[in-house]
């Protein structure tokens, strides 16, 4: 961000901040022992505030610099190069696609399994696990059973047994995966 943007940013939430509050320019200057001409200025982002000028300005307005900076907007969409891989010794691919999931419900992940990879072992946890396979074949180590997915296929299973993906194709097998709550 330059400068402008962050005044630009800055008076906006002044801006909003004193309407929320029911406050008019000139009460906000008032209380502040500020110009109505300054608060106006500030709000359309043409000056900038010290420090001192704008932690009074936040707190006549009822809020913290913490609140104040704090950004509202969760992020929505993630982008490839937000992701983090991790490549094990056989060559099967992890990667979070939603950077952080720790910290939601739900955490997917894009595997790719190579030709005959075999993922670790999960011992048994509480959550459930859901999986769509987009390309290629898989098999599904759940307890003592093994079920067979082909692509286009999708499982569900709650992860009370010990489990595992194995790709018995000579083929690399993609899939996204999601744990709930976040294990993985």
């Amino acid at each position: 961000m330059d400068t402008a943007e962050v005044n630009s940013y800055i008076g906006e939430r002044i801006k909003n901040l004193r309407n929320r509050n029911g406050l008019t320019q000139q009460e906000l200057a008032d209380r502040t022992e500020l110009t109505k001409g300054f608060i106006s200025q500030l709000e359309r982002g043409q000056v900038s505030a010290s420090v001192v000028t704008l932690f009074d300005l936040i707190e006549c307005l009822g809020s913290t610099p913490a609140e104040f900076f704090r950004q509202d907007e969760e992020q929505v969409v993630f982008s490839e190069q937000e992701y983090f891989e991790k490549i094990d010794g056989q060559g099967n691919s992890i990667q979070w696609i939603v950077p952080s999931a720790q910290k939601y419900q739900m955490e997917p992940l894009l595997v790719v399994l190579a030709p005959h990879g075999v993922l670790e072992e999960d011992k048994p946890h509480s959550g459930e696990e859901f999986g769509f396979l987009i390309s290629g074949r898989l098999n599904l180590h759940l307890g003592e059973k093994v079920y067979h997915i082909k692509a286009g296929e999708s499982f569900y299973y709650q992860a009370a047994k010990t489990h595992y993906l194995s790709n018995p194709a000579n083929r690399p097998a993609k899939l996204i995966w999601i744990s709930s709550p976040p294990e993985f």
